[in-house]
């Protein structure tokens, strides 16, 4: 388990939901309790309900499904897994691979788009599933195919400059926003006033977290010593320390408080990460005086340059997209890591557009543009934020996506949030009215029935689609590395992995029909009881949380695929 903070990508859980609620017993006299962060007040005003798609029906219509006995600890790819086999609420991928398409040719080799933070090209589980520009000879320093874009190989970096380097940390949308006021620039359709709060908010949000961690660390420091000797062992383990017997309280105490910060995710490198993010959140995320674009040399107030960056796709920092492109399309069988849904028809361009920190608007657009204009069937955003200050510009990409029939499928966001009433950019919905129609949001779930909906996950009864696995999901890692993580930035993928699937093995089938496969097909789970994500106590039914009130699988969504195809529609 990782940390990481709102700034970042929209990947894991953020800090803030690790230490949500934790309770933190002292290892002397009396306790220490580590407050909850105070959430921002709700000054939104609730949006109308929008949504192509009827919601879930109401609890009382549907019938609880059956947990079977499952495992104890999320087993490895669990994503891939079937419910009914393996006692997880998987997507049945490897179930439809082996009883369902054994036997048949993909009829296509799916095109998907990863804007994110980068891919290793040089990744063993990848290698083989990358997307390679048929038109452009590598490295010759020459635009073959004349796009504008020199040597974009497996993609293109509107994060570089043209000496190779890249922006790797960014600013806060809202830090970029509030540094407007200051200059005395206020940015259009924004009240400074409102920007300064929301800014120094933020401040205060990371100020507490990163005290909150400096408490754990404090108690960390405490409490391992004392196992250590009442054990007998240097390395623990929650096994080890979970058989401890002693008539101490103090190492009682202590053996409770290790198990919960375990079962929380809580260890050295947890805690290590959290300081180093939070670190970076002060220097560079909320530093009003930071500003990196100097790298790349455009004009970041200019909406309409398309051309600028460099063919580095890779980047400074690829583990978040390289995680996520593995989720869609590690090779299948090769005796490493773990096996991607949609390999081996898929290939995957990397777009190199989100930075450690919020993404700007005018690379989103080009980065969706040139996804579309290279031939991406499937274009996966892993990555969102809370101001759109060019949403008109994101929305006349979208729509250029929309038009030329490329699904976009979108993370949801991990606050914990209804998104009935908070906002998340980029979304299907344009500024100037309408929706895009070949969209898809996606929640996260968990790999335990009755906990399915992941505590960090943003949600929404008309603005979330679908949920799917995004809890310890094991997948690829620069270096040839393997590692789980978790958000909805994991979910993501998930299902682009499904989807691409779809597309490989019912060709004539257009996005709009998968996405409706994928809705259609997704396991209801209305009627199960969870606890919403955030904050929540009073457990709700999982169908009030998205349109489907239900689970991606691709077991489900293959047979739908075949009906309807031999159906003619």
């Amino acid at each position: 388990m990782h940390f990481d903070s709102r700034a970042e990508l929209t990947m894991r859980p953020s800090v803030s939901s690790l230490l949500l609620l934790l309770v933190l017993a002292a290892c002397g006299p009396g306790t220490t309790t580590i407050p909850a962060p105070t959430p921002p007040p709700d000054t939104t005003t609730p949006a109308a309900p929008v949504s192509d798609r009827e919601p879930a029906p109401p609890a009382d219509q549907e019938t609880t499904r059956p947990t079977p006995p499952g495992p104890t600890e999320a087993p490895d790819a669990w994503q891939n897994l079937d419910l009914e086999l393996d006692g997880v609420p998987g997507t049945s991928a490897d179930r439809a691979i082996r009883e369902l398409l054994s036997g048949r040719e993909a009829g296509r080799t799916v095109v998907v788009a990863v804007i994110d933070g980068g891919v290793d090209t040089a990744q063993v589980d990848l290698r083989d599933v990358l997307w390679e520009n048929p038109e452009e000879v590598p490295g010759n320093g020459v635009d073959d195919d004349g796009n504008g874009y020199v040597d974009d190989v497996h993609g293109w970096n509107f994060l570089g400059g043209p000496d190779g380097r890249s922006v790797e940390h960014e600013r806060l949308e809202v830090t970029r926003l509030h540094a407007a006021c200051l200059q005395g620039t206020p940015p259009e359709g924004y009240d400074c006033r409102e920007l300064d709060r929301a800014f120094e908010e933020e401040r205060q949000d990371i100020a507490g977290l990163a005290q909150q961690v400096e408490q754990i660390r404090g108690a960390m420091g405490v409490i391992v010593p004392m196992l250590q000797q009442a054990t007998g062992v240097e390395e623990l383990t929650a096994e080890v320390v979970r058989e401890l017997e002693t008539s101490d309280p103090r190492v009682t105490q202590a053996r409770d408080l290790y198990l919960q910060l375990d079962a929380a995710g809580i260890d050295e490198d947890a805690l290590e990460d959290a300081e180093e993010e939070v670190t970076d959140q002060m220097d560079y995320g909320l530093n009003v005086d930071f500003d990196p674009r100097g790298i790349v040399g455009d004009d970041p107030s200019d909406g309409t340059q398309r051309i600028y960056g460099n063919g580095d796709v890779t980047g400074p920092d690829a583990s978040h997209g390289t995680h996520v492109a593995g989720i869609i399309g590690a090779a299948r069988g090769n005796g490493v890591g773990m096996d991607g849904i949609a390999a081996p028809n898929v290939r995957i361009m990397s777009v190199r557009a989100v930075p450690n920190g919020d993404e700007r608007d005018k690379d989103v657009a080009n980065a969706i543009r040139y996804a579309v204009d290279e031939g991406a069937d499937i274009i996966n955003m892993s990555f969102g934020k809370s101001f759109s200050p060019e949403k008109p510009l994101v929305d006349a990409a979208v729509r250029y996506a929309d038009e030329n029939g490329v699904l976009l499928i979108h993370a949801a966001g991990n606050d914990g949030a209804d998104l009935e009433v908070e906002d998340n950019f980029p979304n299907p919905r344009y500024a100037a009215g309408g929706r895009a129609a070949n969209w898809i949001a996606v929640g996260a779930s968990n790999w335990v029935v009755d906990s399915l909906a992941a505590s960090f996950s943003n949600y929404g009864r008309t603005k979330v689609d679908v949920f799917a696995p995004g809890v310890a999901i094991l997948s690829t890692l620069p270096g040839d590395e393997w590692d789980r993580q978790d958000g909805t930035s994991m979910a993501a993928p998930v299902v682009t992995g499904v989807a691409a699937l779809i597309m490989a093995y019912f060709p004539d089938l257009d996005a709009s029909e998968v996405r409706e496969i994928i809705l259609d097909s997704a396991v209801p789970y209305g009627d199960q009881r969870v606890v919403p994500p955030g904050d929540g106590t009073s457990p709700v039914p999982f169908g009030d949380l998205s349109v489907t009130g239900g689970v991606v699988n691709a077991y489900e969504a293959v047979r739908l695929a075949s009906q309807r195809a031999s159906s003619g529609g």
